[in-house]
C-alpha cells in the first residue's frame, strides 16, 4: 500500500515535470521576433531569448508581449498539473516550466533566465506570493533601471513573502526555483559588482 502511493506521487511529479518542461520550452521571444522581421533575437544584444533582450529591438509591446506569454508558461503549466493530476504534478511543473524555458531542447539547451516563467509558476503556486514578486520587480526596476537587479531581488524575496503569507509546504520549492534564477544570473551577478550592468534602454543599441 506504502509502496503504491509513493509509487503515485513519483509518477505524477514526473507527468508534471514532463508537461512543464514542453510548455515551459517554447521560445515565445524568439518566435515573436522572427514573426514581427526582427530576425533571430539572439543576435541582438545579449543573445538572451527574453523580455529585456526583446526590449533591446526598440519595440516595446512586443517585450511586453514576450513577458505576458513567458510567465503564462509557468502559470498555466502549474494550473493544468494541478487540474488534471494532483500537487506533486503541481510542483514537478513549476520545476519542470523553469527549466524548459532555461534549457530548451529545441535550442540545444540554451535558453533565457526563467525570470517571467518561474514568477508565473509563483503566481500559480500562490498568488500572493507572485503579486508581491512582480511588486518588487516592479519598484526595483523603477528606482534602478537595472533588470537584472529587479530579477534578484524579487528572487531573493521570494522564500521570505512563501514563509510570511504563502503555503509552508511550497517553501521549500519556491526556494530551489529562486536559487535557480540567481544561478542562471552570475553573469550580471560580477556585473553589477563591478558597476557595469547596462541599464534598461528602449533604443535598439545593442547592449551587452
Amino acid at each position: 500500500m506504502i509502496d503504491a502511493i509513493i509509487n503515485h506521487i513519483q509518477l505524477n511529479g514526473l507527468l508534471g515535470f514532463f508537461g512543464g518542461y514542453v510548455f515551459g520550452s517554447i521560445p515565445f521571444g524568439l518566435v515573436l521576433c522572427y514573426a514581427f522581421g526582427y530576425g533571430d533575437i539572439r543576435k541582438i544584444g545579449s543573445g538572451n531569448i527574453g523580455a529585456t533582450n526583446v526590449l533591446r529591438t526598440g519595440n516595446k509591446a512586443l517585450a511586453a508581449l514576450t513577458v505576458l506569454l513567458d510567465s503564462s508558461k509557468g502559470l498555466i503549466a502549474v494550473l493544468v498539473a494541478a487540474a488534471l493530476l494532483d500537487k506533486h504534478a503541481m510542483f514537478g511543473a513549476a520545476l519542470g516550466a523553469v527549466i524548459g524555458h532555461n534549457f530548451p531542447v529545441w535550442l540545444k539547451f540554451k535558453g533565457g533566465k526563467g525570470v517571467a516563467t518561474t514568477l508565473g509558476t509563483f503566481i500559480a503556486l500562490s498568488w500572493p506570493v507572485g503579486l508581491a514578486c512582480c511588486a518588487a520587480w516592479l519598484v526595483t526596476a523603477v528606482l534602478s533601471r537595472i533588470s537584472s537587479l529587479s530579477a534578484l531581488v524579487a528572487l531573493a524575496l521570494a522564500p521570505v513573502f512563501a514563509a510570511s503569507f504563502g503555503d509552508p509546504k511550497q517553501v521549500y520549492l519556491i526556494g530551489l526555483l529562486s536559487m535557480l534564477g540567481w544561478m542562471r544570473h552570475r553573469a550580471n551577478i560580477d556585473r553589477l559588482l563591478k558597476r557595469q550592468e547596462p541599464k534598461i534602454s528602449f533604443s535598439k543599441k545593442k547592449s551587452a
